[in-house]
């Protein structure tokens, strides 16, 4: 039998750790800008949350971004009512941003690019409805520009299909468990190994090439 380097065997012991003893206590901060007078919500569900932080936390103008549970009908669920889809829900992203520095058609644009909105049975290696595609609005403001977005990327053609990602009004929203928070911060070598395992880098950059979110 080959041996194990040693780096291998820590590498390996990280990735096995188990998710209690690497969890924080802290949940998502809120950028060290200013915090804006005005702030408003956007929410999207785009397969597993771990992987739908991080294209927002980047962008300027964006306050926090939260992972938890929309869409369902079961009162403050839990991450595993929700992973075992019985209670309706989709694993989502609350965005909090500032509507001075970025427009919601940006956070359109950014969405659009780190999912499969081909994918009606669930994204990538995550099936399931609770891994749905979806687009939450709270006003019509956000509903005209999620429809008139989806409208166009259809009508360009750049997919080999036809998108069914839903647009919907937002329900509530029920934040999920601290260690989801952050995740890809917390857990870089898991949330790494994660995302090629399951195939979303390269769907991704099949479906839209060098506009591919990471």
């Amino acid at each position: 039998m080959r041996r194990l380097t040693t780096p291998v065997l820590a590498l390996l012991a990280l990735c096995l750790m188990p998710l209690a003893a690497i969890a924080q206590a802290a949940g998502p901060a809120a950028k060290p800008d200013t915090m804006p007078a005005k702030t408003a919500l956007a929410t999207f569900a785009g397969g597993c949350f771990w992987c739908m932080v991080h294209p927002f936390d980047e962008l300027p103008g964006v306050v926090s971004v939260t992972s938890g549970y929309i869409g369902g009908k079961t009162q403050n669920p839990t991450y595993n009512q929700v992973s075992a889809g019985n209670t309706g829900h989709a694993e989502a992203v609350q965005v909090t941003y500032d509507p001075a520095k970025v427009s919601y058609e940006k956070l359109l644009d950014v969405f659009w690019h780190n999912v499969d909105p081909l994918d009606a049975g669930g994204q990538f290696c995550d099936r399931g409805d609770q891994y749905r595609t979806a687009i939450f609005t709270y006003d019509d403001a956000q509903k005209q520009a999620a429809l008139a977005s989806k409208a166009k990327l259809d009508a360009g053609k750049q997919l080999p299909g036809k998108i069914v990602t839903e647009i919907v009004p937002a329900g509530t929203y029920t934040k999920a468990e601290e260690y989801h928070q952050d995740y890809y911060k917390k857990n870089p070598v898991r949330y790494s190994y994660y995302r090629h395992g399951c195939g979303r880098d390269a769907r991704l950059e099949q479906l839209w090439g060098k506009q591919a979110g990471h």
